[in-house]
C-alpha cells in the first residue's frame, strides 16, 4: 500500500496534520498504537492560543470549539494569595480560548473518520502495534505495523512523526545526527479534575511559600486544579480532602469561591523542558512532543505542537504542488519558534514555583520579580504576547 504521507501518532498533532492535508487534497494515513477510547479519555491541557484556534477552524473542526469554548481575556498571577490580573485583551487586542484538549481530540477523530477517503488505504488506524520506520533518509521511506496479528507495510513519500516523547519517530533519526537538550525539574504537578464550577472566571497562577498552585477549568461546570509536589510524590498520600485543603491555602483569597467535590481524575505529572535537533531527517519530519516538551506552566504544549503542524502542513502542501523549498526549511523555521516558547515556559516555571534549593535570597528574588511584573506594563505586555502565542 502506498500513501503520500504516513503520520505516526493519532493524538491532536497527528490528527490536525491529517485534517489540514485532507482539506488541501493531500491524502494521508494516521497510525495510532492506542485504542480510540484511550486516546479520547486522556486528560491534558485546555488553553488554546489564537493561532491554534485559527488552525482548527482551517481544518474544519472549529464549530463546537466556538460554541462551547470559553474566551479568556486575561489571567491572574498571585504571590502568597495576593493576586493581580494580566489583561491580555488590553495589552494585545487578543485572547485565549479555554477548551479541553480531550475535546479537541474528539472533534478531530470525528472529522477524520467521517470524511470521504481520497485514496484507498488512507484514514486512521487505531491499535497499530510494533510500528517501524524504514529508509527515512531515502526518497522512498516505508512504515511497518502490526494489527490483529497481521503485519502491514506502507510505502510513502513523507513520514510525519507525531507520536510523542515516548514514540519511535525521534529515535529513527541516527544518534550521530540528533542532539537532545533536556532539563528535568525537581517537582511535578498533582492535578485534580472535578465536576464543580470554577472558583474564578479566569485562570489563577499562584506562587506560594508552600509551592505553586493553579486554578483552571475545562467548562463552566468542570474545574481543573494543580499543586506543586515532589517529582516522586505518592498519589496515595493525597486523598481528595487533602488536595482541596492545600489548594485553599496556596490560592489564598483567589480560592475563596472554590467548590469542593469528588475527583473524577487525579494524577501526578513530571515537568521537563526538552528539545531535539534537527526536527527532520531525510523524509522524516517531527512535530509536537516527538520533538520537544515544555513544562505545563503557561499551557504551551498543545499550542506549540499545533504551530509545528501548521508549518509542516504548509510545507507538504507546497511539496504536493512540486515546490520542496519549505520542506527543506521546516526544521529551522520550527525550532526558531520552539526555543522562544521553551524560554517562556522555563521562565514562567521559575517565577511561579518553589525549587528545593530556593533559599531566603531566592525567595526575595521571586517576590521582586512578581512585584516588578505587577507594576510594569511593559513586563505584562511581554507576558501577554507570549501567552496568546508568538507568530509562527
Amino acid at each position: 500500500m502506498h500513501v503520500p504521507v504516513c503520520i505516526i501518532g493519532g493524538g491532536p498533532a497527528g490528527l490536525l496534520l491529517s485534517q489540514l492535508l485532507h482539506v488541501a487534497g493531500v491524502p494521508s494515513l494516521v497510525l495510532e498504537h492506542r485504542s480510540r477510547a484511550a486516546v479520547e479519555r486522556r486528560i491534558r491541557a485546555g488553553v488554546l492560543e489564537r493561532g491554534t484556534v485559527a488552525l482548527l477552524g482551517r481544518a474544519g473542526v472549529g464549530a463546537r470549539l466556538h460554541r462551547e469554548g470559553l474566551p479568556h481575556d486575561g489571567f491572574s498571577l498571585a504571590l502568597d494569595g495576593d493576586a493581580f490580573r494580566i489583561d491580555l485583551a488590553a495589552l494585545t487586542g487578543s485572547h485565549v480560548m479555554v477548551y479541553g484538549q480531550t475535546e479537541v481530540t474528539k472533534d478531530l477523530i470525528a472529522a477524520v473518520l467521517d470524511r470521504p477517503l481520497l485514496q484507498q488505504g488512507c484514514g486512521l488506524v487505531f491499535e497499530a502495534d510494533r510500528v517501524g520506520l524504514h529508509d527515512v533518509n531515502s526518497r522512498s521511506p516505508s512504515v511497518t505495523y502490526e494489527r490483529d496479528g497481521v503485519t502491514h507495510t506502507v510505502t510513502c513519500d513523507i513520514i510525519a512523526g507525531c507520536d510523542g516523547f515516548h514514540g519511535v519517530s525521534r529515535h529513527a533519526i541516527p544518534d550521530a545526527v540528533r542532539t537532545e537538550y533536556e532539563r528535568v525539574y525537581p517537582f511535578g504537578w498533582l492535578g485534580i479534575l472535578a465536576d464543580v464550577p470554577p472558583c474564578a472566571p479566569e485562570l489563577i497562577y499562584s506562587n506560594h511559600a508552600r509551592g505553586f498552585a493553579m486554578a483552571s477549568m475545562r467548562s463552566a461546570t468542570r474545574s481543573r486544579y494543580y499543586i506543586q509536589v515532589p517529582a516522586d510524590e505518592d498519589l496515595a498520600a493525597w486523598p481528595d480532602d487533602a488536595v482541596w485543603d492545600e489548594l485553599a491555602v496556596r490560592l489564598g483569597a483567589g480560592g475563596n469561591a472554590m467548590v469542593r467535590g469528588p475527583s473524577i481524575e487525579k494524577s501526578v505529572a513530571p515537568l521537563r523542558s526538552f528539545v531535539t535537533e534537527p526536527m527532520q531527517h531525510g523524509r522524516l519530519f517531527l512535530a509536537g512532543d516527538a520533538a520537544h516538551i515544555v513544562p505545563p506552566t503557561g499551557a504551551k504544549g498543545l499550542n506549540l505542537a499545533a504551530a509545528d503542524v501548521g508549518l509542516l502542513a504548509d510545507a507538504i502542501i507546497a511539496w504536493a504542488g512540486a515546490d520542496e523549498t519549505a520542506l527543506g526549511q521546516y526544521s529551522a523555521r520550527a525550532l526558531a519558534r520552539v526555543w522562544k516558547v521553551e524560554r517562556f515556559s522555563w521562565w514562567f516555571t521559575g517565577v511561579t514555583h518553589r525549587f528545593p534549593d530556593t533559599d531566603a535570597f531566592g525567595r526575595k528574588m521571586q517576590r521582586a520579580e512578581i512585584e516588578y511584573i505587577r507594576q510594569s506594563e511593559a513586563a505584562q505586555r511581554s507576558i501577554a504576547e507570549n501567552y496568546i502565542g508568538l507568530p509562527a
